[in-house]
């Protein structure tokens, strides 16, 4: 049950009325008006702007927005669940509903509960949806920035698949380029070190101890027969063993996060050459005889010229056509391609598979590569297929408030497994969720496992450990009450007149919306903002009854009071249980 949704049908039946009246042109575009929370609670339960958005079209049969909203505002006082609908302003409408339509949301959790605010009819997903996130360099363990992008992406498909997506998740392996040269280097080192040499790492190769484990399984694979060998013969063979060895840890690393991907697809696989063209050789030449790509020089960038800049002719893509500021190169100086081009074959493959939205998720260091991916993107769909790129900021890792220093390259550096292992999975996980992605985000080691009100982790996860142990209270006072969601269901939730708990279901009954919203915009942050406002309102409540026993979820002396808070409680457990799941986070029955 979505209320806001259910009183958008009813806005439309009563402006269809009034096009019936010839008062109104028939063209209305209804998905233009919203039903919402008001900003101001004291306003009333939903608020609509029906009246404001049409003003064009009524114009001529209304004087201004606000007739049309007096009449808005008349059909829908007469409704059996509305108490009041006003007219405030040029033509807002504020409505106030009766307590009984809360009873009916209460019962559709209770009979609905682990599916409770899957969106449903117009709000539902279609289509299938491919959510690429982490996609980190394969060489070495993940850091905490990579966890951030780890979580964002593993809940916001987690949210797409609720609100109705066919999802894929899928982690993109950087196993082509310098970077792993780099790393089957580093690997060789170690390698030699497991024959029994002693080494010194050189400047620019990845001095980390997590290589020693790679080159130990190099030694052991093929013994002493690569030592003597020149880089061009074993390089190769090194480069894979390295690159199984990181991809291995990294699997771990996430799955230490309850993390895990459907597809893994290898960049190398774009280079591979049949008949002496590759994936990405082939797609630009499919682009070029679309007429996307053509041979010409660009103009120097604005400002200070960069020092790689070039004035020569290139291969280039018709990226402005697309909406981006400038052509782009899909060729370097030496003819190989660009990171660019690679990155044209690896979403034309995406496409090819049959998604209609790709989502993203980045670095935010990657934010100036936005336009032309999603040039890309437009250009290889015929604008068919959406990509949304979700740009996560940093993590400044704190103890105690004091900054922890990180440095990939020089190994000193606290991985994701360690801040995993230290505060638990559910605290790494919320926290990562608990601001915007693209907000910056400070992480404390200290902070996240304080049990206080400023931890919203624990704070969330004690309402629901708390709403528990309500129920075990209701059943040491009434043994054969039947606590099962669908039992409680038939309670008699007239009983429920006190005005914490109506504000209690108000809340509750925002879910669906929530769900909706949240996945269009794919923001499963909104989820854990709206998870601790809902513990707010809960433990606010809880502690009014510490003072006004009369208010408490469990009287002994009254069960069908009891059976209707115990409906109240369960319902509340459902809504944060769900919520809990899409975060990935757990909904304990008891805190420890």
């Amino acid at each position: 049950m979505n209320i806001f949704s259910d009183f958008h049908v009813a806005i439309a039946a009563i402006l269809d009325s009034i096009k019936a009246s010839g008062r109104l042109p028939e063209a209305l575009d209804y998905s233009r008006f919203v039903v919402e929370p008001p900003k101001d609670a004291a306003h009333g339960d939903l608020a609509t702007n029906a009246a404001m958005v049409f003003a064009k079209e009524a114009k001529a049969n209304f004087a201004n927005p606000r007739q049309l909203a007096v009449e808005i505002a008349a059909a829908l006082a007469d409704l059996p669940n509305v108490a009041e609908a006003e007219v405030a302003g040029p033509g807002f409408i504020n409505i106030r509903l009766k307590p009984s339509l809360y009873a009916d949301v209460l019962r559709a959790v209770l009979n609905d509960c682990e599916a409770y605010g899957r969106p449903r009819g117009r709000g539902a997903l279609t289509g299938k949806i491919n959510v690429e996130y982490v996609s980190a360099n394969p060489t070495g363990p993940m850091h905490v920035g990579h966890g951030r992008g780890a979580v964002f992406g593993d809940a916001l498909a987690n949210l797409l698949a609720f609100a109705g997506a066919e999802v894929t998740r899928e982690y993109y392996i950087n196993d082509a380029g310098a970077q792993v040269d780099v790393l089957a280097r580093s690997a060789f080192l170690r390698y030699r070190e497991a024959l029994g040499e002693t080494i010194a790492i050189p400047e620019g190769l990845y001095p980390g101890d997590y290589l020693k484990a790679a080159g130990e399984a190099i030694a052991k694979a093929h013994g002493r027969d690569l030592l003597d060998r020149p880089e061009s013969e074993w390089l190769e063979p090194v480069k894979r063993a390295a690159i199984d060895a990181m991809m291995a840890m990294i699997r771990d690393d996430l799955a230490a996060l309850d993390i895990r991907h459907e597809v893994f697809f290898s960049e190398r696989t774009l280079h591979e050459t049949i008949n002496g063209l590759s994936e990405i050789d082939k797609e630009i030449d499919e682009l070029r005889a679309r007429g996307l790509v053509y041979d010409g020089r660009l103009p120097p960038p604005k400002g200070q010229l960069p020092e790689d800049w070039e004035d020569r002719e290139q291969t280039l893509f018709r990226s402005i056509d697309f909406g981006d500021d400038v052509d782009r190169p899909l060729k370097k100086s030496d003819g190989s391609n660009t990171y660019f081009a690679a990155d044209i074959a690896y979403h034309k493959s995406k496409i090819d598979r049959g998604y209609t939205t790709l989502v993203d998720v980045w670095g935010a260091d990657h934010g100036g590569y936005v336009k032309r991916m999603t040039a890309a993107v437009a250009a290889l769909s015929d604008n068919k297929v959406t990509l949304d790129v979700k740009l996560c900021q940093l993590v400044k890792l704190m103890r105690n408030g004091e900054p922890v220093k990180m440095s990939k390259r020089s190994g000193d550096f606290v991985t994701l497994r360690e801040v995993v292992d230290e505060v638990g999975v559910d605290a790494v996980r919320f926290m990562m969720l608990f601001r915007k992605n693209d907000a910056p985000l400070e992480f404390d080691l200290a902070k996240v496992i304080e049990q206080s009100k400023d931890n919203a982790v624990f704070y969330v996860q004690y309402a629901h450990a708390r709403a528990k142990s309500a129920v075990r209270q209701a059943l040491a006072a009434f043994p054969d009450l039947d606590v099962s969601a669908k039992a409680l269901a038939q309670a008699p939730l007239d009983l429920l007149q006190d005005e914490g708990e109506i504000a209690l279901a108000k809340v509750i009954a925002q879910y669906p919306r929530l769900i909706e919203s949240a996945a269009a915009a794919h923001e499963p942050h909104r989820i854990a903002f709206y998870l601790y406002d809902l513990a707010s309102v809960f433990h606010s409540h809880w502690n009014k009854g510490k003072d006004r026993p009369q208010l408490r979820f469990v009287n002994a002396d009254d069960r069908n009071s009891t059976s209707a808070r115990m409906a109240l409680v369960v319902s509340l457990t459902c809504v944060l249980a769900s919520g809990s799941r899409l975060l990935g986070v757990s909904a304990p029955d008891e805190m420890r």
